[in-house]
Formats: C-alpha cells, sequence, structure tokens
C-alpha cells in the first residue's frame, strides 16, 4: 500500500488533506478532488477509532466557511452517485471504488460537524462557497441524502459494490447520530424533515424493503482485493498509488485498522453490511411522528405483505410492499442472539398483523421459540433490554390459543444448553414454562424487577389453560416456585411484625413493609391462579401437576384462610381432598408409579361441576404511553455498541448512560 501513514500525527503532514481543510476554495474542475478520492484500503468495515476528534480534523470546522470545500467534496460526491448504476453494469471497479471513498471522506467529516454544532450549522456548512452565484442554490444537505437513499435502493448488491452500499448505510447512521448528543428524544429538525417529508418520502417502502433483504441475504464482506488500481494518465490526472495522498489513508482513518483491526472486525462481525442495514431499519422506524404526520417508515414496517399473497395491494395503507416471509422468518430464526435482530422479531409481531399471523401459522415454531427461550436461560449474560424484548415476544405469541396448544405437541430432544437438568425429551411448552420460571427465580434473587415479574407471569398465565402434559420437573418447577413465593412472603410478614413489636410508642412513620407484602401478595395470587387454570381446565391432561401438588400439599395449607386468597384456595382444596382420599383408600407405602397410577383413574372420575369456575387469565401486551422514551435509547445503545465502522468517544453522549451498555 505504499508508505503506510499509521499515526494521526502523520496526517497534518499529508499535503492533500492539508488543502482539503485549509483556506483556499478549490475548484470543482482541479484534478486535486481525483487525487484525493484515490487512496487504496485493504477493507471497508473495520472499527474506525474516533480518529476524527484529532485537532487537526476540527480545522473543517473552522476554515470551511471561507473554503466551501466540504460542499464541493459532497459536489463531486453527487456527480459520480449519477452513474453509479451504469458503473454496476460496466464492472466500472474504479468509478466506483473512487466514489466510496468520497463518501467515506464525506462521512468521516460529517461525524466531526454533528459532534461539534447544530443542524442549522451543519446545514450552512453545506452551502458555503456555492460554485454557481446567481443561479438557483440546491439544497445540498438534501441533495446528499436523497441520493444515498437512490443509491442504498437503486445500486445492486455485488462483490464489487459492497463497499459503496455499506458506507451509504452508515452514513445515513451517521446523519441521525444528533440524538447520540440530546438527552430528550429529538422530534423534529432539519435531517428529520428531509427524510420523513421531502424527496426521500416516495421511497419509503423501497428503502424498509431493501434494508430488509439486506438483513435477510446475510451476504458476508467480499475478500478485501488483491490488485491496486494501475496509475493511468487520463489528462494529466494520475491514479493509484501515485496520488500524494494515497500514503495508507484508510489505515489512518481506522488508526492502522487495515492490517490489523479490519481481520478481527471481519471475524468478529462477517456481515457488516447486514448489521448496519437493520440498525438504519430501526433507527428509521423508531424515528417519533409528527404533529400531523406519522412516521412513513414505521407505516412500510407496519402493512408489508407476504410475496404469496396475490390479493392486489391496499391504496388505504401508504408505503405497502410484498417481501418474501420464508425468508424473512428463516433469517429472525437464525440471528436472535443479537439484541438487534431480537428488537427487530419484536417489531414485527407487535406492529405487523400480517408476519404475526404468518409466524403463527408455522409448523416449526421451535426454530424461533427456542432462540428465545435460550436468550432468557441466559439472563445473567444479557442486558435487561434483550431480555425484556425476549419475554415481551414470549407473552405475545402466549396471546393465541392455538400457539399455546401447539408448543405442547412438539417434542424437543437433549437440550444442550440447559444444564440444570438432563432433558432427554420435554415439549416446547414444558421447557417454555422452566424458563421462565427460572427467569422468575432469578428475578427474585437479583434484580427484582416488578415489570419481569409481571411479563413472566402473563405468559404463564396465558397459557394455563392449555397446558398439556406437563414434563414431570416443569410440574415440580411450578410447585418449587410456590414454595419460594411462600417462604418469602412468611419472611416479610416476619419483620413486619418484629417492627411493630419494636416500635411500641413510636410515632414515626412505619417502614414501607405494607409494600413488599402487597407486591408478593399479588404474585402469590397470580401463581394460584395458574394452578387453578390447569386444573379447572386440563386437569386430566397433567397428572405430573397434581402429583406435585400432592406431595407438597402442606405449602398451601395457611392460604386456606386468608382473605386475599380463600375463593381460589377452594379448588386446591377440591382437587387436593379428593385425591388424598383415593391414596388413602389404595393404601400405604405406594410406589411412585402406583401413585400416578390412581391420580390418572381419579383424573378421569373427578365431576367438573364440583370446580368453581373463574374468569380466563388471558393478558396482552400493550405499549406504554411514550414508547420512544424506551425504545429510541435502547436503538441507539445498539448503533452505539455494535455499529460496524463506527465509533463514538463516549464523552458527550447525553441520551443513556455509559454504564447502562
Amino acid at each position: 500500500m505504499g508508505a503506510n501513514t499509521s499515526q494521526v500525527s502523520d496526517l497534518s503532514d499529508n499535503p492533500s488533506l492539508k488543502a482539503l481543510v485549509g483556506t483556499e476554495s478549490i475548484s470543482e474542475n482541479d484534478p486535486f478532488w481525483n487525487q484525493l478520492i484515490s487512496f487504496t484500503f485493504i477493507s471497508p468495515t473495520s472499527s474506525a477509532t474516533d480518529t476524527f476528534s484529532s485537532p487537526f480534523f476540527s480545522l473543517q470546522v473552522e476554515n470551511n466557511p471561507r473554503s466551501g470545500n466540504f460542499g464541493a467534496l459532497v459536489r463531486i460526491f453527487l456527480g459520480r452517485t449519477k452513474e453509479l448504476k451504469i458503473s454496476t453494469e460496466c464492472q466500472d471497479q474504479l468509478f466506483i471504488w473512487q466514489a466510496h471513498n468520497a463518501l467515506f471522506m464525506i462521512r468521516c467529516l460529517l461525524k466531526v460537524f454533528i459532534r461539534e454544532m447544530s443542524e442549522e450549522e451543519l446545514h450552512l456548512q453545506f452551502s458555503y462557497q456555492e460554485r454557481a452565484p446567481g443561479s438557483c442554490s440546491q439544497d445540498l444537505l438534501e441533495e446528499l441524502l436523497s441520493n444515498l437513499v437512490h443509491l442504498i435502493v437503486e445500486v445492486p448488491l455485488l462483490d464489487i459494490t459492497y463497499s459503496i452500499l455499506f458506507e451509504a448505510v452508515t452514513t445515513l447512521l451517521v446523519f441521525f447520530s444528533y440524538q447520540l448528543f440530546h438527552k430528550d428524544i429529538l422530534r423534529d429538525g432539519i435531517i428529520y424533515q428531509h427524510i420523513m417529508k421531502g424527496r426521500c418520502l416516495s421511497l419509503t417502502s423501497r428503502l424498509v424493503k431493501t434494508l430488509l433483504y439486506n438483513f435477510i441475504r446475510q451476504e458476508k464482506c467480499p475478500p478485501p482485493a488483491t490488485h491496486i488500481f494501475e496509475p493511468k494518465d487520463e489528462g494529466g490526472l494520475l491514479y493509484g498509488l501515485a496520488s500524494g495522498v494515497a500514503s495508507g489513508l484508510w489505515s489512518v482513518f481506522t488508526l492502522g485498522g487495515a492490517g490489523s483491526k479490519a481481520g478481527i472486525d471481519q471475524e468478529h462481525n462477517p456481515l457488516p453490511l447486514s448489521n448496519q442495514s437493520l440498525l438504519l431499519l430501526l433507527v428509521l422506524a423508531n424515528l417519533t411522528d409528527g404533529p400531523d404526520w406519522p412516521n412513513p417508515y414505521r407505516q412500510a414496517i407496519t402493512c408489508f405483505r407476504n410475496t404469496q399473497d396475490t390479493s392486489s395491494l391496499s391504496t388505504e395503507q401508504p408505503h405497502t410492499f410484498q417481501i418474501n416471509f420464508n425468508s424473512l422468518y428463516t433469517a429472525l430464526c437464525e440471528q436472535q442472539r443479537s439484541d438487534q435482530a431480537t428488537l427487530l422479531l419484536y417489531t414485527l409481531l407487535h406492529q405487523n398483523a400480517n408476519m404475526r399471523t404468518y409466524m403463527l401459522s408455522r409448523t416449526d415454531m421451535d426454530n424461533l421459540v427456542m432462540p428465545i427461550l435460550e436468550i432468557l436461560y441466559h439472563v445473567e449474560d444479557r442486558n435487561s433490554h434483550h431480555v425484556y424484548m425476549a419475554l415481551i415476544i414470549l407473552l405475545i405469541l402466549t396471546e393465541d390459543d392455538a400457539f399455546n396448544r401447539s408448543i405442547h405437541e412438539v417434542v424437543l430432544k437433549n437440550i444442550s444448553w440447559y444444564t440444570e437438568r438432563s432433558l432427554t425429551e420435554i415439549s416446547l411448552g414444558s421447557l417454555l414454562i422452566l424458563v421462565v420460571i427460572r427467569t422468575i427465580q432469578f428475578n427474585m434473587t437479583r434484580t427484582r424487577d416488578k415489570y419481569l415479574h409481571t411479563n413472566c407471569l402473563a405468559a404463564l398465565a396465558n397459557m394455563s389453560a392449555q397446558f398439556r402434559c406437563l414434563h414431570q420437573y416443569a410440574a415440580q418447577r411450578i410447585i418449587s416456585l410456590f414454595a419460594l413465593l411462600s417462604k418469602k412472603h412468611n419472611k416479610v410478614l416476619e419483620q413486619a411484625t418484629q417492627s411493630l413489636r419494636g416500635r411500641q410508642g413510636d410515632s414515626t412513620a412505619l417502614p414501607d413493609y405494607a409494600q413488599d407484602l402487597n407486591v408478593i401478595e399479588e404474585v402469590i395470587r397470580m401463581m394460584l391462579e395458574i394452578i387453578n387454570s390447569c386444573l379447572s381446565n386440563s386437569l386430566h391432561h397433567n397428572p405430573n401437576l397434581v402429583y406435585a401438588l400432592l406431595y407438597k400439599r402442606e405449602l398451601f395449607e395457611q392460604f386456606r384462610t386468608h382473605p386475599s386468597f380463600q375463593d381460589i384456595m377452594q379448588n386446591l382444596d377440591t382437587v387436593i381432598g379428593f385425591f388424598s382420599q383415593r391414596l388413602e383408600q389404595a393404601g400405604s407405602d405406594l410406589s411412585v408409579e402406583r401413585v400416578q397410577e390412581v391420580i390418572m383413574k381419579g383424573a378421569q372420575a373427578l365431576p367438573t361441576d364440583r370446580l368453581k369456575k373463574f374468569p380466563e387469565l388471558k393478558f396482552k401486551y400493550v405499549e406504554e404511553d411514550q414508547p420512544e422514551d424506551f425504545f429510541i435509547p435502547y436503538v441507539w445503545s445498539l448503533v452505539f455498541n455494535s455499529g460496524v465502522g463506527l465509533h463514538w468517544s463516549p464523552h458527550g453522549i447525553e441520551l443513556f448512560s455509559m454504564d447502562s451498555g
């Protein structure tokens, strides 16, 4: 690659970069620009560190109002984008390579501008030194945004275009990164207006579709080109390594990353375009609605349909399009280890009724559910947001009765990641119950998050009437969880009693044990309702639960007369009493097999009218008011932590606290 420049300090000695950030205007016809954008690098996907915090690059902020060179660089790039499609068809790699380099430099300078100035000031950076005074001045900022969207939707994804498509998606992410430097959610602004209402609006559905297909295709980054463009003499312009800037600019931009970091990044993230497209899609989907217009990207995500759907597209739904649901489903199943893929799955399940119906109709739901269960099983290794999303996905799925029935029909063998106990054969339904109960127990001992409890219990409650052939270990864990709650209840009750005794005559405010007691009693009530729902609706399908209930019957004694639980305890008492009597009649010293036999026969004999009917347990997930307060910081934390080739210094990030991951 010629004489590599590998230190940031070397940048200030580079004559072409000096000229770019200097005070002198450079004509767009000057051979300088061809030299500037003819540097060579190995890979466009390594994690660029914050090289541009170097004071040298900040000179562009200071000098651009006089030179207008940033606007000139943008126009050089725009001039080339008009012919990109033709260049792709002609396999003109040189042209694509130079257009990519120009865009890469624009993106890097944009990061400096966005960190150091307001949107209004950024807008001015595009308009300094317009080259045609007196002529109708175009809005160069909107022109660039519009061209980037056109580039993404129109240039086909090939080995020779991979880098420039990656760069276009990344540059759009940088444009939106103003949000990182604001604590409040941005609901308006110049960039927002252009993307939501400007020339980009007509390309909404094509952009969303392309980003989804980039995610679906999971194309690996092509291997770095081994050839170097030969210098050509075209009207005195010199290309390739002969140019003054080609001394390893990419290495500089990534702090010596071309040889080392690129390799590491390729290994850790071999799918940079797929990853970046997904992040951009999530950013677009979570932009807030305007005062009198809805977010068009969310509209597109909400209403797209399957390519197999032959009915005509509705004109009432703007920005609708068709996409292959089977391919999307497969990609979602394969990618759940990443937060952003789980967030996309949540978004589609929650907002796109067509996709939700399709997913619930699949006969291979285990391919989707198993990765979600694995996220919850490794709860201590995941951030809380990822766990929430996984849980809410389960809650949405359990709103469907057909799902709740079908998961008990799917039999799994040898679950390698479930390490508490060897599970040689278990239904997907029983495994789901085990993992959710484990999540509740983890939460009780560690995080003590009421929101997590609520969602876990709601999912179990939704499933409870459809519990079928529960695995004996799942049945044991349901009763063990109740035992844990009962123990906790007694402890809180004892603390409250001791506290009151020790405070006789003390008029200061009481410690808030009442609230703790209230929460634990709500959870106990819910668990009793879940057990009751299973017994009332499918007792004869669940002998293992009856066995576990009888084995630990003394646990329920204390709640029989408790005013909060009396009504629900009647049914449990009836079941415990009925089966206890039958076991007594069968004699003493019964083997486990004999006890199970008695239970099986008794389940057929118990008259269903002896159990009091309770309303069906049904919980529906509803987003809280102003969901953007949760989702926008979450999405940007994903961009910050897993955007490829993007690095922001943590200093100055306002949207989320840096220790929150």
